[in-house]
């Protein structure tokens, strides 16, 4: 198979190689195809996969051969599978991104809230261009989508591709083995049964782990001691988690610490942004230089990026537990949604798809009919959302794609928050699809971390001015 990464130069492309030549994946890659805007970040990420040490593991290590282009449509002819990771505006803009917000007296986080708005503003018209080029070159290929805002960009992502696009984050599904570890309730490889999870991507909830026949969490809930024991247990009061009678998604500590969040961030002497921004702009250039040596620059820089994550929401002092640091998100979903789509072998992931129970089997295969919208008959595999929205939920994966495994209704506040986010992400879709400045305000003003016409309006002044391609946007004229 030939794997395409768009946003080849990206920081975290060395964790899916590692992982197709030393893991269960060997073997299913025969060509990585690495795409950049950048030839020199390009040429940092190949001198840090050609210096990687060969695997230890028996029977592994077969080097994929890489080749590294910044020439779209090249890379993409004869492609089968596209993984697309890509930042326009490069740190920069996210530092722009969390700046504005900031600045404004409001929470300022890359894909939550108002920068994560600016984030899908400027990515989505990119995106759609990657998808219109593989309608035209690579017509059966299929997308899995990293690239950020998760949820947002899928959503847009389907009039185009329809199920050959699946949008993936590692954050629900490393919940959900974090959660079942401290329960003392392993869950089998490749498995979600008893699992319930309903949610947008970066908010969502575990609201069932079951395991023997029993639901293991209201006894995890009420544990304080095991609940000490990984990330997400450790950011939420004991007492409020046992009475929300879930474990919410890491990223909903912005909504439920809100006050806390937006704080600690403003105490902070630099932006996350700005860290990374100043961490990439003087390890890449060494990188491209360090020869033998890359490696081990990168990995002890990625282990440093790793410690910082949601540092907001911890002591001066206090680190990340080890088995949170664990490496094993993004390029394990990515790789195991791949094997599955390719037809070598079906799974259960926590995915980014259309919130639509799959019909019953017609004979037809789902992955070859025009996917566009849900039929209006289609029953929501989260009740109270659209059955047209993309929603991020466990789902059997196959080579029809991404099949959405039906959930119960969210509680009334859960589901009105959910709401609410979902409604500011179609706006916010609309707003790059219709060319509709008003979308996008009304999407700023309408996102509960923001909930003001007055600050709305000035938060699309601030990207405006950031970005100005934004406002070439309202005319119709992008880029």
């Amino acid at each position: 198979m030939r794997l395409l990464i768009v946003g080849g130069g990206g920081f975290r492309v060395p964790l899916i190689y590692r992982a197709l030549v030393s893991g269960p994946f060997s073997g299913v890659v025969t060509e990585l195809v690495l795409h950049d805007v950048d030839p020199s970040r390009l040429d940092a990420v190949t001198a840090v996969l050609r210096s990687m040490p060969a695997p230890d593991m028996p029977g592994r290590g077969a080097r994929v051969p890489v080749l590294p282009t910044t020439d779209l449509p090249q890379a993409l002819k004869d492609t089968q599978m596209v993984f697309a990771a890509i930042r326009p505006g490069g740190t920069a803009g996210r530092v722009a991104d969390e700046r504005v917000a900031r600045d404004l007296g409001v929470l300022g986080q890359e894909t939550t809230g108002a920068g994560g708005i600016s984030y899908a503003l400027r990515t989505i018209p990119h995106m759609m261009d990657l998808a219109r080029l593989m309608q035209e070159l690579c017509p059966e290929a299929w997308l899995i989508n990293f690239t950020n805002p998760a949820g947002m960009v899928t959503e847009a992502l389907l009039p185009v591709l329809g199920r050959r696009v699946v949008g993936i984050c590692d954050s629900a599904g490393g919940l959900v083995s974090r959660a079942a570890r401290a329960a003392g309730a392993p869950l089998p490889a490749g498995s979600l049964d008893g699992v319930g999870y309903y949610g947008l991507n970066h908010l969502g909830w575990l609201y069932r782990l079951e395991s023997e026949g029993r639901d293991r969490l209201p006894a995890l809930l009420s544990d304080p001691r095991a609940l000490q024991s990984f990330e997400e247990g450790r950011l939420f009061p004991q007492p409020f988690l046992a009475s929300l009678g879930a474990l919410p998604n890491e990223y909903l500590y912005y909504y439920y610490e809100q006050d806390k969040a937006r704080e600690a961030m403003h105490a902070m002497a630099q932006t996350r942004g700005e860290s990374i921004h100043s961490q990439q702009q003087e390890l890449y250039p060494r990188l491209a230089a360090a020869g033998a040596e890359a490696f081990g620059l990168w990995e002890e820089a990625r282990r440093s990026r790793e410690e910082g994550y949601l540092a907001e929401a911890r002591g001066k002092d206090e680190r990340r537990d080890e088995d949170d640091l664990a490496g094993g998100g993004y390029e394990r979903v990515a790789l195991a949604a791949m094997r599955a789509v390719a037809g070598n072998g079906e799974t259960q992931l926590i995915l980014n798809t259309r919130n639509t129970v799959p019909p019953r089997s017609t004979g037809v295969a789902l992955a070859s009919q025009p996917a566009t919208a849900a039929p209006a008959s289609a029953e929501a595999a989260i009740p109270g959302l659209p059955p047209d929205a993309v929603v991020e939920l466990p789902c059997a994966v196959t080579a029809d794609g991404a099949l959405p495994l039906p959930q119960q209704a969210p509680p009334a506040e859960q589901l009105h928050l959910l709401q609410q986010v979902k409604e500011v992400e179609r706006l916010t879709v609309r707003a790059v699809t219709d060319g509709d400045r008003d979308a996008a305000l009304q999407a700023f003003a309408r996102h509960p971390l923001v909930a003001s016409e007055a600050l709305g309006a000035a938060l699309l002044a601030g990207y405006e001015q950031a970005f100005p391609a934004l406002g070439k946007m309202w005319r119709g004229v992008w880029r």
